[in-house]
């Protein structure tokens, strides 16, 4: 059997996709798991040893599609659920089986605040989409595999939390003086890690805080799941970093702010004393199902209410 897995993007949502693989791997004979995605993320799944092949693409998707053909799949495991993915399997006119992405729910909470969802992880989602091959959940967690080549970078502390400030949208993440104050207030030395857009936050973090190194800009996302690997904890906000600590088995302390574990996307099977921060009862959270570049009504309460004191008390256990 041949089967094809379509996940396109970002970090966290194509991390959360590897039970999908290994349940198909280790509960179907003879299968070839074949995986889709862009080429900026094909990096998360090089080295999971369950994959057969990972098709990448940077440009037009439509280039794929005759060597796609040739594979002759025999189903189709669509985990994005979106335009382009359908016209992959319409190209391929192959069985296709889909997530169900919940979309009209989180848009029903988002409007009214009514909460519709099924208390189901996006983990048993996925699982249930690929129910017709044949497999079921392991309950075995995420997988996340980091390259033997990958080092640690130079300069780390012996015991550090390691801090991923980023997130895909501002209303994701929390307003630096806030940063500044937890850092301040957690006895261990602090490890900042995110991408280069996050670089001047954490500059200030790390010129007003003694015990904070920055390391944001400078790593890969192999180096950063390497330093959050070697950490003593795992603080971070709704980001992908947050699932790959999952995978890592870390324990993961979550700063949620316009969206909300509800969602589905909180962090899977990680360290049973992981603990999510969230400011419960306004009336405007959850705003959008993935974020905004700034607060719609201004305040930014469901960061700017946070307790710093109460997190960083919580990386002091």
């Amino acid at each position: 059997m041949k089967v094809l897995i379509i996940r396109f993007s970002s970090i966290g949502d194509i991390v959360l996709t590897t039970p999908v693989i290994r349940c198909l791997k280790e509960q179907v004979k003879e299968v070839e798991i074949h995986y889709l995605t862009k080429a900026g993320y094909a990096s998360l799944l090089t080295n999971n040893v369950h994959l057969t092949k990972i098709w990448s693409f940077s440009g037009e998707l439509k280039e794929l599609i005759p060597q796609l053909k040739n594979e002759k799949f025999d189903h189709i495991i669509d985990l994005h659920n979106n335009l382009r993915s359908k016209r992959v399997s319409m190209a391929l006119r192959v069985t296709t089986k889909r997530v169900n992405k919940l979309n009209w729910e989180k848009w029903w909470l988002v409007r009214t605040g009514k909460n519709l969802l099924p208390d189901v992880h996006i983990v048993d989602r996925y699982i249930e989409a690929a129910n017709r091959i044949g497999i079921e959940n392991d309950q075995k967690g995420l997988d996340y595999a980091i390259p033997d080549a990958v080092t640690l970078p130079t300069g780390l502390p012996s015991s550090f939390v390691c801090y991923a400030i980023g997130g895909q949208h501002a209303t994701k993440k929390m307003p630096t003086n806030k940063i500044i104050d937890m850092c301040n207030e957690i006895k261990s030395s602090v490890v900042l890690i995110g991408g280069k857009e996050d670089a001047d936050a954490a500059n200030e973090v790390a010129s007003k805080c003694k015990n904070v190194y920055n390391y944001c800009g400078k790593l890969s996302i192999n180096e950063s799941a390497k330093v959050m690997a070697h950490s003593k904890l795992v603080l971070t906000h709704d980001t992908g970093m947050m699932h790959i600590a999952s995978a890592l088995n870390k324990r993961v302390i979550s700063i949620w702010g316009n969206t909300i574990p509800a969602f589905g996307m909180y962090p899977y099977q990680a360290d049973e004393t992981s603990v999510q921060f969230e400011v419960k009862g306004l009336s405007c959270r959850p705003c959008s199902k993935i974020g905004f570049d700034k607060c719609p009504k201004g305040h930014f309460r469901c960061m700017n209410d946070q307790n710093t004191h109460d997190i960083a008390n919580m990386c002091n256990v």
